[in-house]
């Protein structure tokens, strides 16, 4: 079982490094720019819509992720496109959230709540770790 969530985790950052190569490669800075950004989306709307759809069940509260049961998804998310692509059709355990499902917009919503996260505080301020 923790093979096909390592699969999946492996199979996500495949799709973010072939978004990322197609950018790099044949676009230029203004079409980069133009499909590197994420459609508008209300993140506290997101935060509830990613507990309504159980998103937490495997990427826990805040999108931190787990070895046993989801990626990381927050905070700093992948780009959009390949955020949307892998929702609609993932590989490995997570279902497809189709837009019969989750629209468009609720997905932008998801995606806005996800780069809303704080980052953890630098492991530099914690006395504890010092």
């Amino acid at each position: 079982m923790k093979t096909f969530r390592t699969y999946n985790s492996v199979a996500l950052v495949a799709v973010v490094l072939i978004f990322s190569a197609a950018h790099v490669r044949g676009q230029n800075a203004d079409q980069a720019t133009k499909t590197s950004e994420a459609p508008a989306g209300n993140a506290e709307k997101g935060k509830q819509l990613y507990t309504k759809y159980g998103c937490y069940e495997c990427h826990g509260r805040q999108g931190q992720g787990s070895t046993v049961s989801g990626p990381r998804l927050g905070p700093d998310p992948v780009p959009f496109e390949a955020f949307a692509l892998y929702v609609r059709k993932p590989t490995g355990e997570m279902p497809p959230y189709t837009g019969k499902v989750v629209s468009d917009k609720e997905l932008a919503d998801i995606f806005a709540f996800l780069q809303s996260l704080p980052h953890p505080p630098d492991r530099k301020s914690l006395p504890l770790l010092n």
